[in-house]
């Protein structure tokens, strides 16, 4: 282990552990390192690098989507998700069930959250659906299973900070992940169907059956998401809108469903302007720490010794991507997702080009594993975001949701044999 490399896993791990905040400690760990192995003026190249850094022009989508998220979460959108989507899942093995994932899936379309995903759509379902009979175990594991398609499915907060620091186009990131993201879904009710064909006693009595007129009425609940889904992906999907304009389309539309429902308040307004500043704010820091530390490593070649190291044990690619997958596993037991993405990026993303995979599939593969991050203890968000919903403990929850992480492990393998479920889309557009 060379001396560069030696200090700085060793003040990842004294900082990290002390508590520091990872944006500063990344920072800190980036100037050490130049000042200690490199005779230059550290202090231009961080002012420089801060400054190019926070002013990317890719940067602009993430105050916006972020803000169009924090808007939603104060409209009555879960409320009509709930009464849109029950009459039509009653028949469906499992039935109420059903409403975490499509729920989850839908709001994921106008989100890019995936803890303002499970929030919005938890607080109404969760409470309906345990006072329905449903077994707890169910309800609660799906609800943490599927709130982690709002990091997958676009506009997806994490595949910006993927597409910035990877420099790879962000609209193929999001072309790239709406099939992924759709079969996940679908094969989550595909577990919640079969748990409980196997064990009826998961959910209640057949209630009875609403009448098809009612059913078809009930889709006036899903008009406004669907509404603003069709305004912000098709603008962006069809070519009418760049990233950036489709994510002010977005906030636009988020305000035009608010008012719609009367439910925009100067208070409201204001909690979701402050909850964006505060949220940009941590990401913020994190990419300048990050994006810095990784100019720094390259600076000192830390990124090519530990490829070429890798690279040296000769191992078969299927292999390196199951190794990464463990690496990721245990890195989000400890760190939040966009923290393990933007450390260890400069050295992950050669390892996967130099083994053939491509850098958008490469940017799905990394949402899905920090999806698996968020609902593994202790440092699981979706676990938190639960807990404050039902009181219920973290590893109980972990415990509960532990067969959709193992159904997320399972369709890693399957697009890494198939990558083409990934780059399909994205490569057709290039054309």
């Amino acid at each position: 282990m060379t001396g560069p490399l030696a200090l700085v896993l060793g003040m990842l791990v004294v900082t990290l552990a002390g508590g520091v905040w990872v944006g500063v400690a990344l920072l800190s760990i980036g100037v050490v390192a130049l000042e200690t192995f490199r005779d230059m003026r550290v202090d231009r190249f961080l002012a420089g690098d801060i400054w190019s850094s926070s002013t990317a022009v890719e940067l602009i989508t993430l105050p916006l989507f972020i803000l169009m998220g924090e808007l939603l979460f104060h409209t009555r959108l879960s409320e009509n998700l709930f009464r849109g989507l029950s009459p039509w899942t009653r028949r469906l093995p499992g039935r109420l069930v059903h409403v975490n994932v499509l729920g989850c899936t839908l709001f994921a379309a106008v989100s890019g959250s995936s803890a303002a995903t499970t929030a919005t759509v938890g607080r109404i379902t969760l409470q309906e659906l345990l006072a329905r009979g449903y077994d707890r175990r169910l309800a609660v594991g799906s609800l943490a299973g599927a709130g982690t398609l709002g990091f997958l499915i676009p506009p997806s907060i994490p595949l910006i900070v993927y597409g910035v620091v990877a420099d790879v186009s962000i609209l193929e990131l999001f072309i790239a992940g709406l099939v992924p993201g759709l079969l996940l879904a679908a094969m989550f009710m595909g577990w919640i169907a079969f748990r409980a064909w196997r064990d009826p006693s998961l959910v209640p009595p057949q209630e009875p059956a609403i009448p098809r007129a009612e059913a078809i009425r009930s889709l006036v609940n899903l008009v406004p998401i669907v509404f603003l889904i069709g305004f912000v992906m098709g603008s962006l999907y069809f070519g009418f809108a760049s990233i950036t304009e489709a994510a002010a389309i977005g906030v636009l539309g988020a305000l035009l469903v608010a008012l719609g429902q009367r439910t925009l308040t100067l208070r409201g307004l204001w909690q979701a302007l402050l909850g964006t500043v505060k949220t940009c704010s941590m990401i913020g820091l994190i990419l300048v720490g990050a994006l810095f530390l990784s100019k720094a490593m390259a600076r000192l070649g830390l990124p090519a010794d530990v490829a070429n190291a890798i690279q040296s044990w000769g191992l078969h690619p299927f292999t390196l991507i199951f190794v990464l997958l463990l690496f990721y596993l245990l890195l989000g037991c400890v760190l939040d997702g966009l923290s393990a993405i933007v450390m260890t990026l400069p050295v992950t993303l050669p390892l996967a080009t130099a083994a053939g995979f491509d850098p958008v599939w490469f940017g799905v593969f990394l949402i899905i594993t920090i999806e698996m991050a968020q609902i593994t203890p202790p440092v699981g968000f979706n676990l938190f975001v639960i807990q404050g919903l039902t009181r219920d403990g973290i590893f109980r929850i972990a415990g509960w949701a532990w067969p959709f992480c193992m159904i997320m492990m399972v369709f890693t393998a399957l697009i890494t044999v198939f990558p083409e479920i990934v780059t399909f889309l994205p490569h057709s557009t290039r054309g």
